[in-house]
């Protein structure tokens, strides 16, 4: 049975908060590689946020299921069912951050918006619909002989944002190393079965076997297609050959789309600590989602407090 991972990001164009890069991971049948998964688990997985209810569960592009304003139901949903059938159990802020990055500090406590924060979860879904999502999720895999491996996030804060910027030139080559580290780091436990990656494309870069050399040095990497729709590559040997993909749109696969889902929810939960520390110190202070005009804004109404505070810009503003 091959591997099939999914790859995704949010947040890669605003000002203010931080990038988020998640993977997903799945052990699938040998035949499920030229059939989406949506199909595979059709039983209990829908596309669209209308077709989701009581049997079934919403995956798809973050940017489908939620805007701002519609609540975080169904990232909840399926996110904390998925992270459920991992046996990560998340009730609180602090939890989601260990349940997909464990072994890692993510929070940078030292900002003062996070040093003391704390928050129940989930914040829009209830435990039982979560719980029964988790049920339908499971019983879906069961029925389409799959299995949910693993979800796993990256996540990038404005400092070291900025510094990845200047090491790597632009902040494209920054999602591309964020994005390929984090598929290489639980790639490495996966057994000697073929592995399938599949990344939205980066930025616009339609070349990537120099970036995949960096990450996979002891492999020579096969260039199979290069091009706007398309790229993949292959190294490794033949029992356990791994098969990188990058598509337009990457998120329409089922894979990606919790990936995409994970990332977002991340990014949601990372930006309320800085928006209720800010408003509890600047009367009539909009919130912010962070893209730039309204970043823009935000620092000029933040700015005669952040200089009082001693704040450093670096700490806020990503440069990029």
């Amino acid at each position: 049975m091959p591997y099939l991972l999914g790859t995704d990001e949010a947040a890669y164009g605003p000002n203010l908060g931080p990038l988020v890069v998640s993977t997903t991971v799945w052990h699938v049948p040998d035949d499920a590689l030229g059939n989406d998964l949506y199909a595979r688990l059709g039983k209990g997985i829908v596309r669209r946020a209308a077709e989701a209810g009581p049997s079934r569960v919403a995956i798809a592009d973050s940017k489908v299921l939620y805007t701002s304003g519609t609540g975080l139901g169904h990232l909840e949903r399926a996110l904390l069912a998925a992270l459920g059938i991992l046996q990560r159990k998340v009730d609180d802020w602090d939890a989601i951050w260990t349940a997909v990055a464990p072994g890692r500090d993510v929070i940078p406590r030292d900002e003062p918006w996070y040093a003391d924060y704390a928050a129940p979860l989930p914040i829009d879904a209830t435990p039982d619909e979560i719980d029964s999502a988790r049920a339908i999720l499971a019983d879906a895999l069961d029925g389409a002989g799959a299995r949910l491996v693993d979800v796993r996030s990256r996540v990038v804060f404005p400092r070291e944002f900025n510094r990845l910027v200047a090491e790597h030139g632009s902040k494209g080559t920054l999602l591309s190393h964020c994005t390929l580290g984090l598929a290489a780091e639980v790639l490495r436990p996966l057994g000697d079965e073929p592995i399938h990656v599949l990344c939205d494309k980066h930025g616009g870069r339609d070349r990537y076997a120099g970036l995949l050399a960096e990450h996979f040095p002891d492999w020579v990497i096969e260039t199979r297609a290069e091009g706007r729709p398309w790229s993949s590559y292959q190294f490794g040997p033949p029992e356990r050959r791994v098969e990188f993909g990058f598509q337009a749109k990457g998120e329409s696969h089922l894979a990606a789309a919790l990936a995409s889902m994970a990332s977002k929810y991340l990014r949601e939960l990372a930006m309320r600590p800085l928006n209720e520390f800010w408003a509890r110190r600047v009367k009539c202070l909009r919130p912010t989602a962070g893209y730039p005009v309204d970043a823009a804004r935000f620092m000029a109404d933040i700015a005669p407090v952040r200089t009082e505070l001693g704040i450093e810009e670096d700490m806020l503003w990503r440069v990029k």
